[in-house]
């Protein structure tokens, strides 16, 4: 008997998706006037259009930031944070509408506090109460789905150990299956080794399992093809593990050169509407940014006028986008304006420095007038710190997939420096680690990653005992 049923591990929720959708607007728009009616008041015409606004805002907000995808594999605390992330840009996009277009008198403060909190509130509990439901369900044994994986690799013994740690995932595993000798499995995967991929390949056709993993290394395509072809007059849905060098990749997606299918593997993730995202974020808290320290600014620019001789503003060629040259303005906190072929990194108890140019430094605040390049369009707020254009090419040929950092634009913080991997790079495995970072950013792109690193640098970025 042939495997007849259809099933995808995203298939189930994606069904559900536009549901999800309608409970979300639902949860939105219905708050409003049971608040109004909470607290004694109607709802008129200006109510009605900032319900449309803030729905409109927040769907743009959840498809940008995948908040309908598949959740099968997420924690339900990422599923919420990520919705309220949506909910609270949307509202704070109506707030700053009504207050440019001097609408804000229209409202009432307690209504508009009460609605942001219900909608809060409300997508909490749905998602809490659908996701125990989804759980008691997995208990009582629906939506379970039979997997096996074929390969004892490194990248199989991950897979499994993600299967078996995660109830929520509704998996049940058949085993592992492997053509070559346990002596070469990865690990002890040898003794979870069930038996030959022919094995799992039986199972399949006789409608044992819904998944097949292939856990195999790219560079066994032939073993890859001839499974495919074996497991292709079934219905059992396929998914091939990507190898660790595959999983390292900046930016995999599938393309098209006319009728040709191709798969790029070094690529921006700035791709179509995120350019534009990416850039709305940046110019937007920019501005708001800017606002807020222009005054200290200034103050700081009258600090290194009266400690020290020179310029306030000190202008450095660094690598941006696609490699190009820019200048990267910094508040000058040494005597000297290196900017040559030869650029020495500043290093603890460095005699260039001037006192107050050490306090700016290990405070970062002589990285503010980056907030210029931002808005000029050359950094960002968040990406790869810049390096200057001489260790550029010294790092280049040593650290792999160095320039890769360059796919996107450099910013004033980073997913790097958040994690102490900053200031000087005196062994080359400091600049490994700085490099590894920067492109799991890279690799792992969206609004929301780029809001946690922003705050995280309130919190953890700005001063650092490696910034000197």
């Amino acid at each position: 008997m042939r495997n007849t049923k259809t099933f995808s591990p995203n298939s189930h929720a994606n069904s559900y998706s536009f549901l999800y959708r309608l409970i979300d607007l639902s949860v939105l728009i219905c708050s409003l006037p049971f608040v109004a009616m909470f607290y004694g008041t109607s709802i008129d015409r200006e109510y009605l259009v900032a319900a449309l606004t803030v729905s409109v805002i927040f769907l743009y907000m959840a498809e940008s930031m995948a908040l309908y995808r598949s959740w099968r594999v997420g924690r339900l605390s990422q599923m919420v944070l990520i919705s309220w992330g949506c909910i609270c840009v949307s509202f704070f996009a109506l707030l700053a509408l009504s207050f440019l277009f001097k609408e804000s008198e229209s409202f009432s403060r307690v209504i508009m506090v009460l609605w942001f909190v219900s909608t809060l509130l409300g997508s909490l509990l749905w998602r809490a109460a659908q996701r125990q439901y989804i759980k008691s369900r997995r208990r009582a044994g629906h939506n379970i789905k039979k997997v096996a994986i074929v390969g004892a690799t490194e990248v199989g013994e991950s897979l499994l150990g993600e299967i078996m740690s995660r109830d929520e995932l509704g998996f049940k595993m058949m085993g592992i299956y492997e053509d070559r000798h346990p002596d070469r499995a990865f690990g002890d995967l040898s003794n979870k080794i069930k038996g030959k991929v022919q094995a799992a390949i039986k199972m399949a056709r006789d409608g044992e399992l819904d998944t097949l993993f292939i856990a195999l290394p790219l560079k066994a395509d032939r073993r890859i093809a001839d499974i495919l072809r074996l497991v292709g007059d079934t219905t059992v849905d396929v998914h091939i593990i990507p190898d660790f060098l595959m999983s390292n990749l900046v930016h995999a997606r599938i393309g098209h050169v006319g009728e040709i299918d191709t798969l790029s593997v070094f690529e921006s993730p700035y791709l179509g509407a995120k350019q534009w995202l990416k850039r709305s974020e940046d110019v937007v808290v920019g501005t708001l940014i800017l606002a807020l320290i222009l005054v200290p600014m200034l103050f700081i620019a009258a600090g290194i006028k009266l400690t020290s001789k020179g310029p306030v503003l000190f202008k450095q060629r660094r690598y941006g986008l696609r490699g190009e040259e820019i200048e990267v303005w910094k508040f000058r906190s040494m005597t000297v304006m290196e900017n040559s072929d030869v650029v020495v990194q500043a290093t603890k108890s460095d005699v260039r420095i001037t006192p107050f140019g050490g306090f700016l430094r290990r405070t970062s605040l002589d990285e503010l007038p980056q907030f210029f390049n931002v808005l000029g369009g050359s950094m960002s707020i968040v990406g790869p710190r810049p390096h200057a254009v001489a260790h550029n090419e010294e790092y280049r040929s040593q650290v792999q997939f160095y320039m890769l950092r360059h796919k996107v634009k450099p910013g004033i913080t980073g997913w790097a420096q958040i994690n102490g991997w900053r200031g000087e790079t005196d062994t080359l495995y400091k600049m490994e680690k700085r490099v590894e970072f920067d492109l799991q950013y890279i690799k792992h792109w969206s609004v929301w990653f780029d809001i946690k690193i922003i705050f995280m640098t309130i919190f953890k970025g700005f001063v650092n005992k490696n910034a000197y």
